[in-house]
């Protein structure tokens, strides 16, 4: 899988998908739907064949910190051609034995000030949105090191698959900064005593460790994290992306209601779910012993 620079500045116009949820949660001085004032690297377009789209963070000389202009292009990478029924499923790797360092420290003195500061962590705080509310599954290829805000997006992707020389830290708090955001995806990954053991130390945890307390959904030796990642993906590109994606949202949407709540969504989504064309194919299919032809 060749790495790509991951600075795609594509003018991709913000799917109906992506409207309806991303920005209800920011409070209001985070959510200026301005343009970023950064001077951004001429992109190179992601690699993608046969449904999946790998994305690669390579700034290996930096840690892959997740700048403001690292960020603006992996929300880029991530929205291009979203809707695009070629697109089955997304990857987000690395170049170097650190993943993610998180935020560019950098940015973050006073010399930038409050506004920048401010957009640094509502552009975050878009692309982990991003994600969770994106129409196909996002898989994190993990091999090497993950903290603060890259750890953040580890957690944020749909799977996690690492190789088992990884390790996932929440570090801020040892310089002074805690990772309170960080630790929103962190929450919902894992049980709170484990998120906040790795709030307050800034200790680093392993790969097994990780996957125990639900951080990662696999873990493999490192010469087989590639193959077993894109058998996960390749097994999802050959499914129907309509019912995917519907499931998709669906299980986020539930996530957060009330047992009977999370019911009758869920009952109302497979009554949908059965409307769709691709909801009929696959059972005639089954019925009649061959495989299903996917709408798309």
């Amino acid at each position: 899988m060749a790495a790509i620079a991951g600075f795609r500045t594509v003018g991709a116009k913000r799917p109906g998908w992506l409207l309806r949820g991303l920005w209800d949660s920011l409070p209001a001085r985070f959510c200026s739907r301005e343009p970023a004032r950064v001077a951004r690297p001429e992109p190179e377009a992601p690699r993608q064949g046969d449904g999946i789209r790998n994305i690669v963070l390579s700034n290996p000389r930096k840690r892959n910190a997740l700048s403001l202009a690292m960020l603006k292009s992996l929300q880029n990478d991530i929205l291009h051609e979203a809707d695009s029924k070629d697109l089955k499923v997304i990857i987000i790797s690395a170049e170097g034995p650190v993943f993610s360092s998180g935020h560019d420290l950098k940015e973050l003195t006073e010399e930038q000030g409050h506004d920048y500061h401010a957009e640094v962590f509502h552009t975050c705080s878009e692309v982990m949105m991003l994600i969770q509310n994106h129409p196909v599954p996002v898989i994190a290829m993990v091999n090497g090191l993950a903290t603060a805000a890259g750890c953040q997006l580890v957690a944020s992707c749909d799977i996690a698959v690492a190789s088992d020389k990884s390790s996932f830290a929440t570090p801020g708090v040892n310089v002074g900064l805690f990772c309170s955001t960080p630790g929103v995806a962190l929450g919902t990954a894992v049980p709170s005593k484990v998120a906040l053991e790795m709030l307050f130390t800034g200790e680093p945890i392993s790969a097994q460790e990780a996957l125990l307390h639900g951080l990662l959904s696999k873990v493999v030796p490192e010469e087989q994290l590639e193959e077993e990642t894109m058998r996960i993906a390749t097994k999802i590109a050959s499914l129907s992306r309509p019912v995917v994606s519907l499931g998709k949202a669906t299980f986020y949407k539930q996530l957060t209601q009330d047992l009977r709540t999370a019911y009758c969504l869920t009952s109302q989504s497979m009554v949908n779910n059965l409307a769709l064309p691709d909801g009929q194919e696959g059972i005639k299919a089954f019925i009649q012993k061959r495989k299903p032809n996917w709408s798309q």
